[in-house]
């Protein structure tokens, strides 16, 4: 079995020239039934995030779909999908895919925060890491759960069905740990030595064949991706600094991790991984439910290595399509009735010097005076506090915290001061201070009609939360100039490009409808529930069940 589970992946992750052909839209495209979604519960619930997939992006490359993402676009689509809360980041936004629970409950308020508490020289505190565990930083950690407080639907099936298996596998350490949760089986994600899970957990034989196949794929080149004619019109360089991106084909050399990491390659072995697990644990073929999670990360490395409107993305968006169809494909072959959903965990914006070629010349960078350093000296100056730390923060906008060595009448100083300096700013919408988004009551109606404070304080968490929330103005993008050779684009804003996502839920035999009105990412954690009739306190989560059902019926009732 191990054998030819390893020889499935090997052709899997074959050579990109070996992998141009589309795939047969017969092949991931079966014919949907006109009967009734069915009743009985799924056996496999398989969640998959692809991480930074936008609404936008999702929607501008819909009609060349001819794989997976062409199968899930025949199910129920919620093209309006919501990351409703303002801290648009990969570790929130996994928190609330299989939660139920936006930020402001399960404690992800960030990727990174600080605990001016700690006795950490740096403060930072990393979502996915066990800070306790002595000679570490936010760097050079021990990946953790323990900061995730709440169960994700994982958790709630094993306790009530300790035979569930849950398994999460994924780009990240923090998407495969916020959609697995601290009780799943196994949790793997991937690293320069293959996939790898939380300390002193041994690697199975599966995942030592799968780190082989990484391996022996990472020592061959790549010659790179043939371009889709979809993507011949973004075929063009774009200067961001001293980069030229925007018609790159992923071409790698031997060895080279960060070229298969930022690359449809990624994915690839992800999803063969994925579904070899499946397999050789026969997930889905047993009397009770399991749950697979898949974060898929290559398209957020795309997005900000080379932004989102480039031969790169979209290339990898292509990709992305058909190794899904192939991945969906491999199921059916194996016979298990399964239920998809596919999100995001936010959505991503495109680098300012290519909108500002494309119609929008008012595009820019943040200023550097904005970024947590340049504020720091410009406050201490103004107080009369030179030299020293009065200000923490991760970046031009988030969270702020104030340093708790001031004085109390320092610090009443330096946050006026602080507030003054922000709120002049040309670049900044607004700022909140801790006490107004606390004041603010937890959000409710559709999430596109929030305002702003609202969409803070569903990222709000009392403890973690910095005293200060800096928001930037829409079409500020917030790396500025000299941050460009890391990155040229990002996301986290608090605006519909960064927050907007695709929701698709898809089971063989459900009847497609499509619903343009805005739902919530955790809006899907209690709809996969009612379908596997496992009950969730509503005073629990924050998301409501969606009936999946399309016209008569409803997939919710009772539930």
């Amino acid at each position: 079995m191990l054998k030819k589970v390893v020889a499935a992946l090997l052709i899997a992750t074959a050579m990109p020239a070996l992998a141009q052909s589309p795939v047969p839209a017969s092949a991931s495209t079966p014919a949907q039934a006109t009967t009734a979604t069915p009743a009985t519960p799924p056996r496999l619930i398989v969640a998959i995030s692809v991480d930074q997939f936008s609404g936008d992006l999702f929607s501008e490359y819909r009609q060349y779909y001819t794989g997976g993402l062409k199968r899930l676009t025949q199910g129920a689509v919620f093209p309006r999908g919501y990351q409703s809360h303002a801290a648009t980041e990969t570790c929130p936004g996994h928190s609330t895919i299989l939660t139920g629970s936006r930020p402001s409950r399960t404690g992800i308020i960030a990727n990174t925060w600080f605990d001016l508490n700690t006795a950490r020289a740096d403060k930072a505190v990393y979502c996915a890491e066990d800070e306790t565990q002595p000679g570490t930083d936010s760097d050079h950690y021990e990946a953790s759960p323990i900061h995730l407080k709440v169960p994700t639907l994982g958790g709630r099936m094993q306790a009530a069905n300790p035979a569930t298996r849950v398994v999460s596998i994924a780009g990240k350490d923090r998407a495969a740990i916020m959609m697995g949760g601290p009780t799943a089986d196994q949790v793997w994600w991937l690293s320069p030595k293959g996939y790898v899970s939380y300390k002193g957990v041994t690697p199975p034989p599966l995942v030592t064949k799968v780190n082989s196949v990484f391996a022996d794929r990472l020592a061959q080149a790549n010659p790179g991706f043939e371009l889709p004619p979809q993507c011949v019109a973004k075929n063009f360089p774009v200067k961001a600094g001293e980069r030229s991106v925007g018609t790159g084909r992923f071409a790698r050399e031997a060895g080279n991790y960060n070229g298969f990491r930022i690359s449809p390659e990624q994915d690839a072995l992800t999803l063969a991984f994925a579904a070899a697990a499946i397999e050789t644990m026969e997930l889905g073929k047993q009397a009770q439910t399991d749950i697979i999670s898949i974060g898929l990360s290559a398209t957020d490395y795309v997005g900000h290595t080379y932004g989102t409107e480039g031969t790169e993305s979209c290339i990898q968006v292509d990709r992305l399509d058909h190794e899904l169809g192939a991945f969906f494909d491999r199921l059916d072959k194996d016979g298990i009735d399964y239920v998809v959903v596919l999100t995001a965990d936010h959505g991503g914006h495109d680098l300012p010097e290519r909108h500002q070629l494309n119609a929008m010349p008012m595009e820019q960078r943040v200023d550097k005076a904005l970024t947590p350093k340049a504020l720091n000296t410009a406050v201490a100056l103004a107080t009369g506090l030179a030299g020293k730390k009065l200000i923490w923060g991760d970046g031009p906008q988030g969270d702020l915290y104030f340093d708790k060595g001031m004085t109390s009448a320092q610090r009443a100083k330096v946050e006026a001061e602080t507030l003054k300096l922000l709120r002049a700013h040309p670049q900044v919408e607004t700022v909140f201070t801790k006490a107004q988004i606390a004041a603010t009551p937890s959000p409710s109606g559709p999430p596109e009609s929030w305002s702003l404070i609202q969409e803070a304080r569903a990222s709000f968490d009392a403890q973690r939360s910095g005293d200060l929330l800096l928001m930037l103005k829409p079409r500020v993008m917030s790396i500025p100039e000299a941050a460009v050779m890391g990155a040229v684009a990002t996301h986290g804003s608090p605006w519909d490009t960064d927050r907007r996502v695709p929701i698709l839920f898809w089971r063989k035999g459900m009847q497609h409808f499509e619903q343009p009105l805005g739902v919530e990412t955790v809006d899907i954690m209690p709809s996969l529930a009612a379908l596997i009739a496992l009950p969730v306190a509503k005073d629990q989560i924050d998301g409501r069940c969606l009936d999946l059902i399309a016209g008569d019926g409803d997939s919710c009732a009772g539930k």
